[in-house]
């Protein structure tokens, strides 16, 4: 990272952002604040960083995982979609089918756990005390 480069990030995004995002994302950006989603993940993009690395995502939550991030801005970070879900008319209108995005829970207590609803076929052996005389 160039000196130039990061001083022109400090008179962006300030000192505490700066070295917030060194600290987390492990490089420092600056750039425009494009959005927030519901959760308060929050979206920027900077047009003269490497293409690939010009959009990133500031998590709300210090625990954070990819699943956090809302499917319309994951296909904005992705280039799926040019516009940001904000200004992106096909993004405005929710499907009746659609349903709001959940975290995915695999690794913790929430996880989902298969059960059989089947009698079993195999039953274990239980070894069992004949009494004594």
């Amino acid at each position: 990272m160039s000196l130039a480069r990061t001083v022109r990030i400090i008179r962006e995004a300030g000192f505490a952002r700066y070295w917030r995002n060194l600290n987390v994302l492990g490089d420092a950006k600056g750039g425009k604040l494009v959005g927030e989603d519901s959760i308060g993940n929050k979206y920027y993009e900077d047009p003269d960083e490497i293409p690939g690395r010009h959009r990133w995502v500031e998590f709300k939550s210090a625990d954070f995982n990819a699943s956090q991030c809302e499917p319309a801005w994951h296909a904005w970070l992705k280039h799926i979609q040019t516009e940001p879900p904000t200004t992106n008319p096909r993004m405005q209108n929710k499907h009746t089918w659609e349903s709001a995005p959940q975290e995915n829970l695999t690794g913790t207590r929430g996880m989902f756990k298969t059960y059989s609803t089947t009698k079993r076929k195999v039953h274990p052996w239980e070894p069992s005390v004949a009494p004594r005389s």
